[in-house]
């Protein structure tokens, strides 16, 4: 391979990891606006469906958000049965957040169909490629977790 080739080929796959960024933003936005809730709405819910419960404090370092706005949002997301609030066993004035047993069901419905056509998208390349696949992204996903780490303050 020259050095031409690859060079235009690391501008390729850089650009297509950023037009991969750009579409799973739209994405998530789009979905979020069909389901009736906002960008961080579908944030917070994403965080506790990879860590499984949260206090409100995280939930707010995760999504940004004031202590405030973290309780509103909490509200919504409650009101519209897709979390619940449980007392914290660690601290008799702390909450813990869940997912509740509904929303589980609600968005695997939401996302039936571009969880089928990634399957579809996925099961098209070979073990080989595969193993390549999942590296990049194993490894994409832990630059941008360095990367925020610089970012952030705390």
């Amino acid at each position: 391979m020259t050095n031409s080739t690859k060079t235009e080929l690391k501008k390729r796959a850089l650009m297509a990891v950023r037009d991969y960024g750009v579409n799973l933003t739209q994405f998530r936005n789009a979905m979020s606006e069909s389901a009736g809730l906002n960008a961080t709405d579908m944030e917070c819910l994403r965080l506790l469906f990879q860590k499984g419960i949260a206090t409100p404090s995280e939930i707010a370092r995760y999504t940004g958000l004031t202590s405030g706005a973290t309780t509103a949002m909490l509200d919504r997301l409650e009101k519209a049965g897709l979390i619940e609030r449980r007392p914290n066993p660690n601290d008799r004035r702390g909450t813990l957040i869940t997912p509740a047993q509904s929303s589980a069901e609600k968005m695997a419905a939401w996302f039936e169909s571009a969880r089928k056509a990634q399957d579809e998208l996925i099961s098209s390349y070979s073990e080989s490629d595969l193993e390549i696949i999942a590296d990049v992204f194993e490894r994409f996903a832990k630059l941008w977790d360095d990367e925020r780490k610089k970012v952030q303050k705390d």
